[in-house]
């Protein structure tokens, strides 16, 4: 899923006056995307030594794109995989995120959206409603457990696929050791998903901006916010998209109920949490999948949920709906 929230690229960072805390910056590359991580405060701690083995622990665990990931394994039919912290945290927070929409965020999709060739195995030619209906038969997680850290799946076929929730997952475990570190003021950004803790080095909450889904590829900013100890992340289908020679449209967020790959009138998801970014993750996922009036009426039940959507009316013009308690 390309996600599309990311930092006010027009911050002007002004030379650090000697009462400023000290800003440190890290970027690279993480689950095939870029991050950009800051934090403040003098620290003798080799940070980035410690997020680069992070990643590979949570590669290790959770990447469908590692063939000998413990997923990928438990994809391929191994029984006997012992799953590790990293798996159970993310299987727990999908089984609860599954249950609280109804369906409409299930990371057991992978099988059909490997089938819509969004996924790293190889895609089905042809697809039509009779292999999707088979392929059905191989979604729900209501068909698979967790007992004595073993995954057990009704059927063999199910095919995991952990990332709608997985780079805010990843979000928040570099969070928390920086946590452990008693480091108070961060920022971590992994592909467009962010957690924010503290103020940055001009004694301000972190500011983010939310981009406006561009067709084209141009890149403008809907609205800006302040993450006041936070997480946010942002899912959309308008830059990650498949189109036939027919013209027809094909987006990767795949609606788990129908098993098919349409675009629905909610082009982008925005969602704020007090809680971790992997939940904010998997409810931006969620309500691409329902669409905006259901998300409407799902964010009215969940107060703890801020959110900025925005969707094209009957005219095709796009436009913008805030939850009542979020802040621009």
């Amino acid at each position: 899923m390309k996600k599309i929230t990311y930092i006010l690229a027009f911050i002007v960072f002004i030379s650090c006056k000697d009462n400023e805390p000290k800003l440190t910056t890290l970027q690279g590359n993480a689950i095939g995307t870029t991050f950009t991580i800051k934090y403040l405060g003098e620290s003798t701690i080799d940070f980035e030594s410690k997020i680069d083995s992070l990643i590979k622990l949570v590669n290790k665990s959770t990447s469908t794109y590692i063939p000998t990931s413990d997923i990928s394994k438990i994809n391929k039919g191994d029984s006997t995989v012992i799953i590790d912290s990293y798996f159970k945290e993310v299987f727990i927070k999908s089984e609860r995120i599954y249950k609280e929409t109804n369906g409409d965020f299930d990371p057991t999709v992978g099988i059909l959206v490997n089938a819509w060739g969004f996924g790293p195995e190889k895609e089905i030619q042809d697809l039509d409603s009779l292999k999707i209906t088979q392929l059905l038969k191989y979604v729900g997680f209501n068909k698979v457990k967790l007992q004595n850290n073993k995954v057990f799946k009704q059927y063999p076929e199910i095919y995991f696929d952990f990332n709608a929730i997985g780079k805010g997952f990843l979000v928040d475990v570099i969070g928390r050791l920086f946590e452990r570190y008693h480091i108070k003021n961060y920022m971590v950004e992994i592909g467009g998903e962010i957690r924010a803790k503290g103020k940055n080095h001009h004694g301000e909450f972190w500011r983010i901006a939310i981009e406006n889904p561009n067709f084209d590829g141009t890149r403008s900013i809907a609205t800006t916010i302040q993450l006041k100890n936070e997480s946010i992340a942002t899912s959309g289908n308008y830059r990650k998209f498949k189109t036939t020679t027919d013209g027809k449209k094909y987006v990767h967020t795949i609606n788990t109920k129908t098993g098919y790959a349409n675009e629905s009138n909610l082009l982008s998801a925005s969602v704020i949490t007090k809680g971790d970014c992997a939940d904010a993750d998997g409810y931006a996922t969620a309500f691409m999948a329902m669409g905006l009036e259901k998300t409407k009426l799902f964010l009215k039940s969940h107060n703890e949920l801020k959110s900025f959507l925005i969707f094209a009316d009957e005219n095709g013009e796009l436009k913008t709906f805030k939850s009542e308690n979020f802040e621009d």
